[in-house]
């Protein structure tokens, strides 16, 4: 058998496919200007932005739906607790109902032990036909009855009026009491308001007097102020004369010059006359003329060697833009080149791809073509 040698996989020509639509994409995308962002990134701001307000706006929305149901649930417990309230009120009725109903005290077995003896409870079954387990009234119960209850309601009476008597007493000694405790505060509050009054009287008194020495002290520092200031005045109003009319500010020769002897010529006191002789100031206005010279000369040479400087720029940026034309050349053939391979490329790839539908498929290989293929890829 013979072995077969298989064509490019299809997935690597996609891969280089995505990778150039990608580079593609991306040189558009960098050498748009509509699309390139010099700084902040206002549309991203901006996205920010509405996303910020929306998720305000939902948590408003979320609040206020808890709002709503807190407010739901609020109500729902309060009408289940006046539901609760008036199920037991109609509950508690319908009890009292009840017992008023079925089980008075007027028919129960004991009736004439709690009502009484007397009226329509009056036992009516004669004593002889009772058994023992009937009796409710034995001999010898109640024997005076009567008497011992109107001890009891007379010592009630007593008992009551004692009390009376106490509690109103004690209420007399604290209305007493309250009634001394409120004089006594209100002399407590007269004595406050008078010293309080003599102490605002004493108070007034003191600031009065000290207003008026702050103002007697106030007088007198102004008027110590004025003095000073006029006599500072004078002072320098007096300097001031002085100077202008001194030999210094008037530039006397005489006062300048002091006589050594000896035939020699006046010695010039410098700290005392500032002038110059005229020799001296022609010397110094030829230094001048000489120093504006120089400096025109060095501006002269500073601006020939500035335009030497850019006439070699200029020399170096035409040589630039030359290799990079030069270079844009070689890139574009190169480029050109490869595009040409890559074609020859794919057509030996599309007859391979024919010949191996036409023949490796049926199993009749070709030794010659394969042979032909290998060296032709080569």
């Amino acid at each position: 058998m013979y072995k077969v040698d298989l064509p490019v996989d299809q997935s690597i020509e996609k891969a280089v496919e995505r990778r150039r639509s990608a580079e593609i994409a991306r040189k558009a995308r960098i050498f748009n200007t509509r699309l390139r962002v010099m700084g902040l990134d206002l549309d991203a701001l901006s996205q920010q932005v509405q996303e910020k307000k929306h998720q305000q706006n939902i948590e408003r929305q979320r609040d206020k739906v808890f709002d709503k149901l807190r407010e739901y649930q609020n109500d729902v417990l309060i009408q289940e607790d006046i539901d609760e309230r008036e199920k037991r009120a109609a509950l508690h009725t319908d009890l009292a109902q009840y017992w008023a109903t079925h089980q008075r005290v007027e028919d129960s077995r004991d009736a004439d032990l709690k009502c009484g003896l007397k009226g329509p409870f009056r036992i009516t079954i004669p004593e002889g036909e009772l058994g023992p387990a009937s009796m409710q009234i034995f001999q010898g119960e109640d024997i005076g009855k009567e008497q011992m209850r109107r001890e009891q309601m007379k010592k009630t009476e007593r008992d009551v009026r004692t009390q009376k008597e106490d509690n109103a007493r004690r209420h007399m000694g604290n209305k007493h009491r309250e009634m001394l405790a409120s004089k006594e505060l209100v002399l407590q509050d007269l004595r406050g308001v008078q010293q309080a009054a003599l102490e605002g009287e004493c108070k007034r008194a003191a600031r009065i007097a000290l207003d008026n020495y702050n103002q007697v002290l106030a007088a007198e520092r102004a008027e110590k102020l004025k003095e000073r200031h006029r006599r500072e005045e004078r002072e320098n109003l007096a300097e001031m004369w002085h100077t202008l009319t001194s030999d210094m500010m008037t530039e006397s020769a005489g006062a300048a010059e002091r006589e050594v002897g000896g035939g020699k010529p006046p010695r010039v006191l410098t700290d005392r006359w500032k002038g110059m002789s005229p020799e001296q100031l022609s010397a110094i206005h030829g230094e001048r003329e000489a120093q504006c010279l120089e400096r025109q000369r060095q501006r002269d040479a500073e601006k020939i060697q500035d335009a030497i400087w850019d006439l070699r720029l200029l020399k170096l940026s035409r040589e630039a833009e030359e290799e990079e034309t030069r270079a844009a050349k070689l890139r574009r053939q190169r480029r050109i080149q490869m595009d040409q391979y890559n074609m020859q490329l794919a057509g030996e790839q599309k007859e391979f791809q024919e010949y191996l539908n036409k023949t490796v498929y049926t199993n009749k290989p070709s030794k010659e073509y394969f042979y032909q293929f290998n060296t032709s890829s080569r």
